[in-house]
């Protein structure tokens, strides 16, 4: 019997290391894209919490500043770092696809955040219309939801792979021409 039969430690080893080698590279643009949304994030929920605390904006107000400032943090951070080695297009094309994209994400956010404060809030004031529930339904619930969205769209429409030329083929030796 050898180690290699099918439950074994190194069938399964084997298995871990195929997916691996056959995924690795997503999982490297997914730890990249993490982490310039977690700085992202800390930047939109600092500044969403300071504008309605300190300064008194309404939360959908200040739920749409913070995120353009954060969703510029991220532009920079996942063009020059995430993405950097997948070709470049027309800046301005990258640029304004990444913040219409980010946009559906804000929405996502917003609506989120809308549904709780206006819809559930008119219902449940006392649970909905409060900081810690605005914050579980745009922080935690819209942009996870956001999240995923974002990270298919860019990698998708923004930040693309450079094209495969296509090499012209000779006839097929295999055809009856």
């Amino acid at each position: 019997m050898t180690g290699d039969q099918p439950g074994t430690p190194r069938a399964r080893s084997g298995l871990v290391r195929s997916l691996f080698d056959r995924f690795g590279h997503l999982l490297h643009e997914l730890s990249k894209f993490a982490t310039v949304g977690g700085i992202a994030f800390l930047v939109d929920f600092a500044l969403f919490n300071v504008l309605t605390a300190g300064r008194g904006v309404e939360p959908v107000t200040a739920k749409t500043i913070s995120t353009v400032v954060a969703a510029t943090l991220a532009f920079l951070g996942n063009r020059f770092w995430t993405w950097r080695h997948r070709e470049r297009s027309n800046p301005v094309r990258e640029y304004a696809l990444f913040f219409f994209f980010n946009g559906v994400g804000l929405g996502i956010a917003v609506a989120c955040l809308a549904i709780s404060r206006y819809g559930l809030g008119s219902i449940w004031p006392g649970v909905f219309q409060t900081t810690l529930a605005d914050n579980i339904a745009s922080f935690i619930v819209g942009t996870g939801l956001g999240t995923l969205f974002r990270f298919w769209s860019y990698r998708r429409f923004v930040f693309v792979e450079a094209g495969t030329r296509r090499v012209p083929r000779g006839p097929d030796p295999d055809s009856q021409a």
